[in-house]
């Protein structure tokens, strides 16, 4: 199995629940690793740049509203298969149809408040820790 590296963001509901721990907890007791983190605010410009990709959408000035509107932690996972660890450990967008014990499941309030952002490939993930992190806030496997 490869060892690869994926994004997160644990968002604002998350954050000001204080379940950032037990969100941390989940992701290494199911083999994942923290290479990298921060705990930030995001500017309405850095969101809107990170979502590009949904500008046209109706829903972009909320989601750009929401993940301005508090603290977030961004982090580099790593692990064996890390993208579809993660996207298995966050569990279905839908909280309501996210399997037991999975993070949306567990913490989201919403299908707009679920919680966790996790890349969806690893194209997407090298784009995305590209975005957020500067290489040597990325710890390499030890």
């Amino acid at each position: 199995m490869a060892i690869e590296k994926t994004f997160s963001i644990v968002k604002p509901n998350s954050t000001l629940d204080n379940n950032i721990g037990n969100i941390i907890a989940t992701f290494e007791k199911n083999g994942l690793r923290i290479a990298g983190a921060k705990f930030t605010h995001l500017s309405k410009e850095k969101a809107e740049g990170f979502y590009i990709e949904h500008k046209e959408r109706s829903f972009f000035g909320e989601l750009v509203d929401f993940m301005t509107s508090g603290p977030v932690m961004l982090m580099c996972l790593e692990g064996e298969n890390a993208v579809a660890k993660n996207r298995e450990i966050m569990g279905a967008t839908n909280p309501a149809e996210a399997a037991e014990g999975t993070i949306r499941k567990l913490y989201a309030k919403s299908i707009g408040e679920n919680s966790v952002h996790g890349s969806d490939s690893q194209a997407a993930a090298e784009r995305e820790l590209a975005y957020f992190f500067e290489k040597n806030e990325i710890i390499e496997r030890f």
